[in-house]
């Protein structure tokens, strides 16, 4: 009986993901019967069912309820996740369905696997177990193997299909092992019992392995470095809007998760694993600012930029306290538009049919789309870090939070890295407005411009009102969550 009513009392806080499985169940069905003629009104049921589950996840409590027996929470770091993750997720189906259906390659298993990442997502954001949290990694690593080599007849794909399949599985090894000696020293599974065996006394110095190597795992799914090898190639190989996808959403699952991990477990063992995320972001946004550097393939630029903004999002988690998991979430918040637009504006580079993805192929847009070089500007601008826009304010929260917490050093070299990465934004903007023109682009389409002026918009700086809610609205999820 116990059972049956902790069952009807967590199905409406579990909306969100009832109404991802349901979709992605019965999309799968008539997608076998009606073939790949079925692909634009998937894509569309798709869009406006990852867009549904996120204004549910809206809905829910930012003080924390727990649901399925406690293998599950729902609270305001899983609501603030989750409308990051449904708003990427819509906008990158959305860009997905454009392009499939320009290039003729309709199959309706495209919104499918979407919904099934985004669930994936969802679980992970929401996990308050070792067997929750690893379900939501798998569903997400999963959907992400198939979309990488999308494109099966194309050799780059191939190989970035092959690729992340073949590190992503040494990477689960890695997230099982880890929880394997934190059950083993902590003798439970569930958060909140972790957390009351570490205050206790349980584990030392098995306990701290087990929890280096789960954020080693983690460090793999956000491609942090130096476990970030599989990125630049998938991002290549991968089909644009898939690696849109890659670029946005299962970051914010990941820093998500981190958090809640981190935050929840274990907080107690701050001083250990403090050492291990500033390393991360350290080694992440040095290295990602400087290989950018040498990158001609934009999408392989784009790697490389997302590692190094992943560094800027791991010092703010690497500070600790409510202060550091919410500049986390705010940088995250802040960088997401912008990520997707530059991939949106990426996918409308197009001549006589084929993709254009050089950085010499930006050459003087400003004389041919004025409109492109528009967005691109403002959305390089933004990701650069470069007052007043958007990007600026969440690298300062990241920067302040982390001098606030004595990691002085880190702030520093964060600091370095961002003018390293300055440089080949600039480079960009240089070649978009002052370079002799290339070849004449193709018109893009409605749906790529509008995502791109919608991101645009998100990054500029008259949107102070709304900065400000965010930024609001992450310090209350966190509060109200541990």
């Amino acid at each position: 009986m116990n059972a049956m009513s902790d069952l009807s009392a967590s199905l409406p806080l579990a909306y969100p993901e009832l109404l991802l499985a349901g979709f992605a169940l019965a999309a799968a069905i008539i997608g076998a019967w009606l073939k790949d003629s079925a692909f634009n009104a998937l894509s569309m049921l798709g869009i406006a069912a990852i867009v549904g589950a996120g204004v549910l996840a809206l809905y829910g409590p930012f003080a924390p309820v727990e649901i399925f027996q406690g293998a599950m929470v729902v609270d305001g770091v899983a609501v603030f996740a989750k409308a990051l993750i449904a708003f990427s997720g819509a906008a990158t189906l959305a860009l997905g369905w454009d392009h499939f259906a320009k290039v003729r390659d309709p199959r309706f298993e495209y919104p499918v696997v979407i919904a099934l990442a985004v669930l994936g997502m969802f679980v992970m954001v929401s996990a308050q177990d070792l067997i929750s949290l690893y379900v939501g990694v798998e569903l997400q690593s999963l959907s992400a193997y198939v979309l990488a080599a999308w494109r099966r007849d194309d050799a780059y794909s191939s190989e970035a299909g092959l690729k992340y399949f073949v590190l992503s599985a040494i990477s689960s090894g890695l997230l099982l092992f880890g929880s394997s000696f934190v059950y083993g020293f902590t003798g439970s599974i569930r958060f909140d019992a972790i957390a009351a065996a570490i205050g206790e006394g349980a584990g030392g110095v098995g306990l701290v392995f087990g929890l280096v190597l789960m954020l080693c795992a983690l460090g793999f799914k956000m491609s942090a470095a130096p476990f970030h090898m599989w990125t630049p190639d998938v991002y290549e190989g991968a089909p644009t809007p898939v690696t849109a996808f890659f670029a946005a959403a299962p970051k914010v699952a990941a820093v998500a998760l981190m958090v809640r991990v981190l935050y929840e477990p274990f907080a107690e063992l701050q001083g250990q694993w403090q050492q291990v995320v500033a390393a991360l972001a350290a080694i992440s946004m040095v290295w990602g600012s400087v290989a950018a550097l040498m990158q001609t393939n934009l999408k392989r630029l784009m790697a490389y930029s997302s590692i190094s903004n992943i560094g800027f999002a791991l010092m703010g988690v690497a500070s600790g306290g409510e202060a550091g998991a919410s500049s986390a979430l705010i940088y995250m918040a802040l960088y997401l538009p912008a990520n997707v637009g530059i991939f949106a504006l990426i996918l409308a580079m197009r001549r006589e049919g084929a993709p254009a993805e050089t950085v010499a192929d930006l050459a003087g847009m400003a004389q041919k789309r004025p409109w492109m070089a528009s967005l691109f500007t403002m959305l390089l601008f933004s990701i650069a870090g470069i007052p007043p826009f958007a990007g600026f304010i969440g690298k300062l929260v990241v920067f302040s939070t982390s001098v606030q917490a004595g990691l002085i050093w880190l702030a520093v070299l964060g600091a370095v890295a961002a003018v390293v990465a300055a440089a080949y934004y600039l480079r960009l903007i240089a070649s978009i407005w002052f370079a002799p023109p290339a070849a004449q682009l193709q018109a893009p389409s409605g749906t790529i411009m509008l995502t791109a002026t919608a991101a645009a918009a998100l990054t500029f700086p008259v949107l102070v009102l709304i900065l400000g809610a965010v930024q609001g609205w992450a310090q209350d999820a966190v509060r109200m969550s541990f």
